[in-house]
């Protein structure tokens, strides 16, 4: 049998695929490396307060941002300016080496200088194997970890010694260093657990990253200071970080060019194309690049419930929706954008372009109100139907502009969409679970990873300038929602 690429085999498939996805045009532009100095305050803006310190609690992008300036993973993916974008290589975190005897045998060898922030409950001491295994048994045996999946290949985690640690699968994984690099594996220790319990308060956050959690002030900001004893020599460079907490979008772009933070303002530091043209003016030495954001729509049903157990009622719903509604208007996108299958183009080793699809997977994307109304009389709606979409404002004005066009184009095909808006914190921790009653509508950034695609549909508003007047001495990849 002839092997086939990543992208042969999503061809394959093509013509099953009924959700729409998009993300930005994909242009790039040269940015320079800088030469790192010591000292100073890497300061970043942030939407929303974290909810908690917990990474085996929540999925929420709050959370885990905060978590990647203070914590350490067994492997990471790859940052800085020789990154392509739309790639996700690996490298060592606090595993040192890794070896794979077999298709379901991992063996890492840890780092012998890696020690936890000297900070009690810890106070310093060196990370081992058996905080390794403490770390990811309990990611998988907690109750209501929302991440649980990443690693549910795991059957069993063996300490072979003081450095040494065995993951054995259930059956061979190709994605499972992908899914070790998650910003959802943070290293957790058994005495913060025991002392702390839930990991709410600021003084559970201790990890053995390069800054140590000092204070969070509620709705203002997250302050941290250097660990002096990191373990990659040399690092940090600076001495300390500050994540402002502002909701505004407005704000936090005053904020950036009146210089009271480093990076662009919004998600993944990116800028909105609406603010492109008066950042460049004020900032005449600003480098950036643009690419395929990898944030995108996420529209949810309860196939389990009429109408949206008939797959002609959830095809309509995608030929109703119109991306050029969507991206023409949208702060980020100003209609530019990179029309995409259900795998984004921000992933673009996997990605298929909507044009290599075969007739009836091409058809799935098309805008088409006639016949979203014809499939609903097909299925027997011809008057159209009433629904609920849960969702929340917390991802900002911009997300809820999005929900809006979504909203009035299913309605031109007879589909009433009524929004039942909650507090972020309630929609993290109940809609994007399957708690809801009939639709959802969120945000969902890419992993990669083998379940990272298939169950987003609908589109992404988005569109990614991202850019820089600062350079931290070290920088981690956030999740969102």
């Amino acid at each position: 049998m002839a092997s086939l690429t990543r992208r042969e085999l999503l061809k394959t498939s093509g013509g099953a695929l009924v959700a729409a996805t998009a993300s930005a045009a994909l242009t790039v532009e040269p940015v320079a490396a800088q030469t790192p100095r010591r000292g100073g305050v890497f300061r970043l803006a942030m939407q929303l307060d974290p909810q908690g310190f917990d990474p085996h609690a929540t999925l929420s992008f709050v959370t885990m941002i905060p978590l990647s300036f203070s914590h350490s993973r067994l492997v990471k993916v790859k940052a800085g300016p020789t990154v392509k974008p739309g790639t996700y290589p690996i490298e060592p975190d606090v595993a040192e080496s890794w070896t794979r005897s077999n298709d379901t045998t991992h063996v890492f060898k840890l780092r012998k200088d890696v020690r936890w922030h000297n900070k009690p409950p810890v106070n310093g001491r060196e990370l081992t194997a058996d905080d390794v295994k403490y770390t990811y048994d309990r990611f998988l045996t907690i109750a209501g970890n929302p991440n649980r999946q990443f690693l549910e290949s795991v059957e069993r985690i063996d300490v072979l010694d003081r450095h040494t640690v065995r993951f054995v699968l259930k059956e061979p994984s190709a994605w499972f260093l992908d899914m070790l690099a998650s910003t959802a594996t943070w290293l957790v220790a058994r005495e913060c657990v025991e002392k702390f319990g839930d990991l709410k308060k600021v003084e559970s956050a201790i990890g053995t990253g390069p800054w140590m959690l000092e204070r969070w002030e509620p709705n203002v900001r997250l302050v941290y200071v250097r660990n002096p004893n990191y373990f990659v020599p040399g690092l940090p460079y600076a001495d300390g970080v500050e994540i402002l907490l502002d909701r505004d979008p407005s704000s936090r772009l005053a904020s950036w060019l009146g210089g009271k933070i480093d990076f662009a303002p919004e998600y993944q530091m990116v800028v909105r194309r609406l603010d492109l043209d008066v950042a460049r003016r004020q900032k005449p030495g600003l480098q950036s690049v643009e690419y395929p954001w990898p944030v995108m729509g996420l529209t949810g049903f309860k196939l389990d419930r009429e109408p949206f157990k008939d797959v002609r009622v959830r095809r309509a719903l995608s030929r109703a929706t119109s991306l050029a509604d969507i991206f023409d208007g949208n702060a980020f996108s100003l209609g530019h954008y990179v029309a995409q299958g259900v795998v984004p183009a921000a992933l673009g080793e996997w990605s298929v372009p909507i044009d290599q699809l075969g007739p009836e997977g091409r058809k799935d994307y098309q805008f088409d109100t006639a016949d979203a109304k014809r499939l609903l009389a097909a299925a027997g709606y011809p008057n159209g139907f009433k629904t609920t979409v849960d969702t929340t404002a917390g991802f900002g004005p911009d997300f809820m502009d999005y929900v809006q066009v979504l909203v009035r184009n299913w309605k031109d095909a007879g589909i009433d969409a009524e929004l039942n808006v909650k507090e972020y914190g309630a929609y993290v921790s109940t809609t994007i679970f399957g708690k809801f009653d009939k639709m959802m509508a969120g945000l969902r950034a890419i992993f990669s990873g083998a379940t990272s695609s298939g169950t987003c549909s609908a589109t992404s508003p988005r569109r990614a300038t991202s850019a820089s007047t600062a350079r931290p001495g070290s920088s981690r990849r956030g999740t969102r929602p």
